[in-house]
């Protein structure tokens, strides 16, 4: 079903396809390799929020034993055995809930407990800072050193949640988020003249015409973009002040975002009232690393085929597929309720366990069910993570990821009932 020709860590050499050892030379049947490849990227997943955990002064010597194990198992000529890369890849969701824990609490204990907020999607007059990634501590250092300047900051893709955070929206100056996932930054980038800082990861390289008005900074570099070091920002206001004034614009819509775990139980009687009436016949969490991929498109239209009585929680920059729609509301309970971020994740799998307790069964028995777009990366650690719960029937798509071939996903659907998503119609039906 991925029939992909891939390079072998092993023997540095092309595999050649199922059981392939080429010629003999590692040993390691394709398989194992890419069980390799997945342990990697979840570990890359894992790195990605422990860096920003990190710089908040947060740590956990216990996930960074796993890391260490982890990747030293992928050495080679240490580990042939597939089954026990099954058992270090559920090793590896566990330790991805306690690093989504970690990072969670990092960003609670530093800038407050998130609150559901309106985020406008148009420009204020006036010079303007654009601000991409997953860097809250960068956003939180510009916002502090940009105060008086009467330079508006906007929020891009990922960084959209940092409006729900009290001490992050206490600045006037972040004013809204402009654009949507990822991949449409080029044209974005060129069409707003304004200062750019990337702050992560997600960053694409960069066109001509907006290359000398781009910065980066903490893990994230790009050719022939001024990077830097530590948390000074004077070079990217001094940019902006430098830069033409943006124009008083209304955005096509108003977004809300910064709904916490709090939050979400603080209406748990009224959401129990709601089911057990009726009212509420079924959650989805639809949402993931959203992709340029046309078959990504399903997520809207499955999320347009919804009845109302259906409430859709959603995160990440999959989010960015049906954050635009207006689902209304059950009874004042939002019919789409915008999570987060990726890392954000726990925050679904802490409200899934609170409703599996609220009713009183287990978390497979919920009238809940998880549709996921797929990158690859993290989007690899919170597979894992779901699947390390025992959480079944998670429908994934638009592709399988790169690692999975048949032997792999007979795997993954015998033992989790892992699903593709095909036909939003047909399976929203099987769904309900």
């Amino acid at each position: 079903m991925n029939d992909l020709k891939m390079f072998c860590y092993q023997c540095s050499q092309t595999a050649r396809g199922e059981g392939c050892t080429v010629q003999g030379v590692c040993g390691k049947p394709a398989t194992v390799a890419r069980l390799q490849d997945n342990l990697i990227f979840s570990a890359k997943g894992m790195a990605a929020y422990l860096y920003h955990a990190r710089e908040l002064g947060y740590t956990d010597t216990k996930i960074d034993a796993f890391l260490e194990r982890a990747f030293y198992s992928t050495f080679t000529n240490v580990n042939f055995d597939a089954e026990d890369f099954v058992k270090l890849a559920l090793e590896s969701g566990e330790m991805a809930i306690k690093t989504m824990r970690l990072l969670k609490k990092a960003h609670i204990e530093t800038y407050g407990e998130p609150e559901p907020t309106e985020v406008p999607t148009g420009t204020i007059k006036g010079p303007g800072i654009l601000v991409t990634g997953h860097g809250l501590k960068a956003l939180a250092a510009l916002l502090a050193q940009s105060g008086g300047t009467g330079i508006n900051v906007y929020t891009h893709s990922e960084l959209l949640p940092a409006h729900g955070y009290p001490d992050l929206k206490k600045y006037k100056h972040l004013v809204g988020n402009l654009g949507k996932a990822w991949f449409d930054q080029k044209e974005l980038f060129s069409h707003y003249p304004v200062a750019i800082l990337g702050t992560s990861n997600c960053v694409l390289l960069p066109k001509d015409d907006y290359k000398d008005r781009m910065f980066t900074t903490g893990p994230a570099r790009l050719p022939g973009v001024k990077h830097i070091a530590g948390y000074d920002f004077t070079e990217v206001i001094e940019k902006a002040r430098s830069l033409p004034e943006l124009p008083d614009e209304l955005g096509e819509v108003t977004l809300t975002t910064g709904f916490s775990l709090s939050t979400i139980l603080s209406l748990k009687d009224k959401i129990k009232a709601l089911v057990e009436e009726g009212k509420i016949r079924h959650f989805f969490l639809v949402g993931g690393c959203d992709s340029p991929l046309r078959k990504a498109s399903y997520y809207r239209e499955f999320v347009k085929l919804l009845p109302r009585d259906t409430v859709v929680l959603t995160l990440a920059c999959g989010k960015f597929r049906i954050n635009d729609l207006d689902l209304g509301d059950i009874e004042g309970i939002p019919r789409l309720i915008d999570l987060g971020q990726c890392n954000d994740s726990i925050v679904a799998i802490d409200i899934a366990i609170a409703l599996s307790e609220l009713f009183g069964v287990e978390v497979n028995d919920l009238p809940l069910t998880i549709v996921l777009s797929w990158m690859e990366q993290k989007a690899v650690t919170i597979l894992w993570g779901l699947l390390s719960l025992g959480i079944k029937g998670i429908y994934l798509g638009p592709i399988l990821p790169a690692w999975v071939n048949e032997e792999i996903l007979e795997v993954l659907q015998e033992n989790y009932d892992l699903r593709l998503i095909g036909d939003p119609k047909t399976d929203l039906a099987e769904m309900l």
